[in-house]
């Protein structure tokens, strides 16, 4: 299972959920190059272990398990998946 971060984060990027993760795969952090560039946050398909640890630490609700993604945000599995491929 993958886990998606969607719009609610655009302009948050509130860390909360950076600061749970186990296995520190969600980017980009805020020490990170790109981070101010960036609109949001966006979890590692490949790094993730599946422990849904972030989704509650999320302020503003914004991280789904991906068999949970809320229709209206289908397109954040691509934009994630972009976002790693570059």
């Amino acid at each position: 299972m993958t886990y998606i971060i969607t719009e609610p984060c655009i302009g948050t990027k509130d860390t909360a959920c950076v600061d749970v993760c186990p296995v520190d795969c969600i980017h980009p952090k805020s020490d990170e190059d790109g981070f101010e560039e960036a609109e949001q946050l966006f979890i590692d398909p490949e790094e993730c272990i599946d422990c849904g640890a972030c989704v509650p630490a999320c302020p503003v609700e914004a991280i789904f398990a991906e068999e949970d993604l809320p229709e209206q945000w289908n397109e954040y599995l691509e934009i994630n998946a972009n976002w790693y491929q570059k």
